[in-house]
């Protein structure tokens, strides 16, 4: 996912959440953490099974974390994904990151 059109270095982060509040609430927290790039999206929602498109619409956190390498960045970027898989869950929601051929983390 290249939000802007141009190649991006870093790892990308999309964590998907049924409410706009709890987006908010988590790209606020991240920012205050030192993620610069952190924003809130509609995204359409995917079947997570099956990778279909869905009709709802649903909020999403996109985080580029520029500190780390491209997307396999070892030890501290798996530590995210786990991270964000679990927040996202904790708000009933999933973690889905742009172009991982990998299952989500456990």
């Amino acid at each position: 996912m290249t939000t802007t059109g141009r190649p991006h270095t870093g790892s990308e982060h999309l964590i998907i959440l049924p409410d706009r509040a709890a987006a908010e609430g988590l790209a606020e927290e991240l920012a205050e953490e030192g993620f610069e790039h952190v924003r809130v999206v509609r995204e359409a929602a995917r079947n997570q099974e099956h990778g279909e498109d869905d009709h709802e619409v649903e909020w999403a956190v996109y985080v580029l974390d520029t500190r780390l390498p491209d997307t396999e960045g070892g030890g501290a970027y798996e530590g995210l994904r786990v991270r964000f898989t679990e927040v996202a869950r904790e708000h009933d929601g999933w973690y889905d990151e742009p172009g991982d051929p990998r299952p989500p983390a456990p």
